[in-house]
């Protein structure tokens, strides 16, 4: 958010922005698909969307795309990338507006890539950021609580998303591809949209899988012949966020081989589970993961991977002024998984940060395992410092988030990742 949307949003009253804003929306999302000439009629789409695993679910279907001898544009929480120009995304949010999505698809477009892999989120929904995107297919991930107060209800937050799956319905394009995670409560209602090829998978589409410390094992069982595919993702989550992958990209034509030999040599996903860690000769062996996960599910999820592990938990929360009701049940659970908890700052936004914090702390029980550094930088350092040889640290909330945001919408520049490696140096030197 610029400065004069801050400012208009302080001065015009609520009732009257929330009676603006939908018409507002829907026309600039018209008048950017006419500015950029329809360009999503010219390439293949493929829309990712749920709760979690949306950004990686979008890095793997990349992947496997371009493994396949294709040039791919994809658009994530991550990055924006056309084929090997690769961008970091630097706006704070997933889908940004004023004709963002119509310009990146023509110039996905001119830049001669055959698919876009484009993450769809309900805010950008809301805003109607989808619309007059003709999509070819979407994958569904999962459905969990998240953006309650900005969408008022959890019904309505799942409504923003079906609307991406209606819009997908109303492509023109065929054969219309939906890929649903049906191990999820909320997966048979995205595949009860009209479309060609209704595409389910779940964990029944395996014959096994297997969680490792470094990577995950999927075996599937193809004609007569078992083929693994071995991936360097940690976590069961990893296990459905591969599976959506595989699901969609087998329907589109590519081999499994192909598939196994892409994922194989998947490089590090940025901000989602990344590890970082100090050298194998060092006197001390510490490995720090840097995630994306800011919800209850994920959050536990992410724990869970590391579950055998001594652990110290860098926790901070969703920004200032939202989604209020996790803060403290996210500390609960990070003192369910985690030896040792470090609270911090991460978005306050308008709200008093240490306010957050103390939110945070009322789910932890055992206040000996409890630590407020205020300083994120301070709080990793310390962390990275105390954590027991062998032993995991776990920052959680950002990923690849380029800015901690302060009060009128200031921003310090940011990221956890510089930050790990540079603490990581000073831990050796």
């Amino acid at each position: 958010m610029n400065t004069a949307l801050y400012w208009i949003k302080r001065l015009i009253p609520t009732v009257v922005l929330n009676k603006i804003r939908p018409p507002y929306h829907y026309l600039l999302a018209y008048l950017g698909n006419l500015i950029y000439r329809s360009p999503s009629k010219e390439i293949t789409v493929i829309a990712v969307t749920g709760t979690k695993g949306k950004s990686t679910v979008t890095e793997l279907i990349t992947a496997i795309l371009e493994a396949d001898g294709n040039k791919v544009a994809s658009l994530s929480t991550i990055q924006f990338k056309f084929g090997d120009d690769i961008r970091r995304n630097l706006y704070k949010m997933t889908m940004p507006g004023r004709f963002f999505v119509h310009q990146f698809l023509r110039e996905a477009v001119d830049a001669k890539c055959t698919y876009a892999v484009i993450e769809m989120t309900s805010e950008g929904a809301k805003q109607y950021r989808h619309k007059f995107v003709e999509i070819d297919a979407l994958v569904f991930t999962n459905l969990t609580p998240e953006h309650i107060e900005s969408h008022g209800s959890f019904e309505k937050y799942k409504s923003a998303k079906l609307e991406i799956a209606k819009q997908l319905a109303n492509s023109a394009k065929q054969p219309r591809y939906m890929v649903a995670n049906t191990d999820d409560a909320h997966g048979q209602d995205f595949l009860n949209v009209k479309v060609e090829e209704k595409l389910p998978y779940g964990l029944s589409s395996l014959k096994l899988h297997t969680l490792h410390k470094d990577g995950i094992g999927l075996i599937f069982q193809n004609a007569d012949e078992e083929i693994t595919i071995r991936v360097p993702l940690v976590g069961l989550f990893n296990v459905y966020n591969t599976l959506a992958a595989i699901t969609l990209t087998r329907a589109l034509g590519v081999q499994l081989r192909t598939i196994e030999s892409a994922l194989r040599s998947l490089p590090p996903i940025k901000g989602r589970v990344e590890h970082f860690s100090t050298p194998k000769d060092a006197v001390k062996q510490v490995t720090a993961i840097v995630d994306y996960a800011h919800t209850p599910d994920s959050l536990e999820q992410l724990y869970t991977a590391f579950k055998d592990q001594k652990k110290i938990a860098v926790l901070g929360n969703t920004g200032g002024g939202r989604d209020t009701w996790k803060r403290p049940e996210m500390a609960h659970i990070a003192e369910q998984h985690c030896d040792h908890i470090i609270l911090t700052n991460e978005d306050p936004y308008d709200e008093d940060p240490r306010k957050i914090v103390d939110d945070m702390s009322k789910g932890v029980e055992d206040k000996s395992k409890l630590e407020v550094i205020m300083d994120r930088r301070m709080a990793i350092r310390t962390a990275l410092e105390t954590a027991e040889n062998g032993g995991y640290v776990i920052i959680s909330g950002k990923g690849t988030d380029p800015y901690i945001m302060g009060p009128h919408n200031t921003r310090q520049p940011w990221s956890d990742a510089e930050v790990v490696k540079k603490e990581l140096a000073a831990l050796e030197g």
